[in-house]
């Protein structure tokens, strides 16, 4: 949006307030709530500045797993699982969904409810109700903040996240806590701020409902060999674990993979410079809490490192510039005007982006692997 377009979106604050009460009342919504929540708001407007932000998003991979999977975070989550053991075990039971990626979306999301956020889950959300691109988005994450204070789920004043309007210590969105939240305490109130087993079994059912596969894990690292047909890198080429290593796909060390018949696609975040991973279903599980792959490869990392596990064996490319958001943008655009399908750019590279950018490299005689580096944005620049 403009300044102009934010501004005059703010002016009508009120106005777009009042134009939902109809909605909020029809979900039983008291007035009296409605008017103690919303009668002195005004808009935030600082969070415009912070919708293109998002680290997962706009960070090189290696920073952003260093950020999120380091040493402190690793003994600090082994002491979460210590401490809540008994919840953990009587979750597990019930949900099928194993502890240690509870634990590392905790970690991740608030770094183990240090870093839950402070602003006001109804502000942030009432803000982008009425001004922002996502508007009707946010308006449903706005009544449904008010339908959790109506039912006394969650303290008000508890009741502070992210200026998304992200909530708790496993940061739950308003429309999320109403399919997944779970009174695990059994105390009456599905409390995902301040109730230890509210939070562990909320954020069990949400990967439960999403369709986490019991005694699965993430994925695996993997080494891509010399000669690889990187057009098979694609979130969309989906073959059993077995069939991957027909294809020269092995996993460092030559370690096997437990379970052949999995199905899984091949992820290169850094392209042929990088360690490759196989994604299993329990990665696009996780990729349904938060959409990004960064985020959702942090979270089987960090499940890893808290059971044990080893770091990643293969180095990343650190000496490789990251694209800033506006270079990403730019690049969308140029291969679009080059007719590959990129969507709608957006400055964030997903998987459509990379697989129109394999197309234009191998077309250029680049390794098509869809990385999308400073020598391939140059070479888009010439004629």
């Amino acid at each position: 949006m403009t300044a102009e377009a934010i501004r005059a979106a703010a002016a009508n604050f009120h106005n777009c307030l009042e134009a939902l009460w109809p909605e909020a009342a029809r979900r039983g919504v008291p007035r009296q709530v409605y008017e103690e929540q919303t009668a002195s708001l005004t808009p935030d407007l600082r969070i415009m500045d912070l919708l293109d932000a998002q680290p997962e998003f706009t960070k090189a991979i290696w920073d952003y797993l260093d950020l999120l999977v380091s040493d402190e975070r690793i003994q600090n989550g082994r002491t979460i699982l210590a401490t809540h053991r008994a919840t953990f075990d009587a979750v597990e039971k019930a949900f099928g969904v194993d502890r240690h990626f509870i634990a590392a979306i905790w970690g991740v999301e608030s770094n183990f409810g240090t870093q839950i956020g402070e602003r006001s889950v109804v502000r942030s959300t009432a803000t982008l109700a009425c001004v922002g691109r996502r508007q009707d988005y946010f308006r449903e994450e706005f009544l449904s903040a008010l339908e959790i204070l109506a039912h006394g789920d969650v303290d008000p004043a508890h009741l502070k996240g992210s200026w998304a309007g992200a909530f708790g210590p496993t940061q739950f969105m308003p429309t999320s806590f109403k399919k997944y939240a779970i009174d695990f305490a059994g105390d009456g109130r599905r409390d995902v701020v301040d109730s230890i087993p509210d939070i562990i079994a909320s954020t069990a059912n949400n990967l439960k409902k999403d369709g986490w596969v019991t005694g699965q894990t993430w994925g695996y690292e993997v080494v891509v060999p010399q000669g690889f047909n990187y057009i098979l890198a694609d979130r969309s080429r989906i073959m059993t674990l077995q069939e991957w290593r027909r294809a020269g796909i092995m996993r460092p060390g030559g370690k096997a993979f437990p379970r052949a018949e999995d199905r899984a696609y091949l992820l290169l975040p850094a392209g042929a410079q990088g360690p490759g991973f196989l994604m299993l279903q329990n990665f696009r599980v996780i990729m349904k809490y938060n959409p990004a792959e960064a985020y959702a490869l942090a979270i089987g990392y960090l499940a890893d490192r808290l059971r044990g596990g080893e770091p990643f064996a293969q180095p990343w490319p650190r000496y490789e510039r990251v694209l800033t958001r506006d270079e990403r943008f730019e690049l969308q655009s140029l291969l679009a005007q080059r007719g590959f399908d990129v969507g709608e750019p957006d400055g964030q590279l997903g998987g459509r982006t990379r697989a129109a950018l394999r197309q234009f490299q191998a077309s250029a005689g680049f390794v098509p692997d869809g990385f999308a580096s400073a020598a391939i944005l140059d070479r888009l620049r010439q004629p």
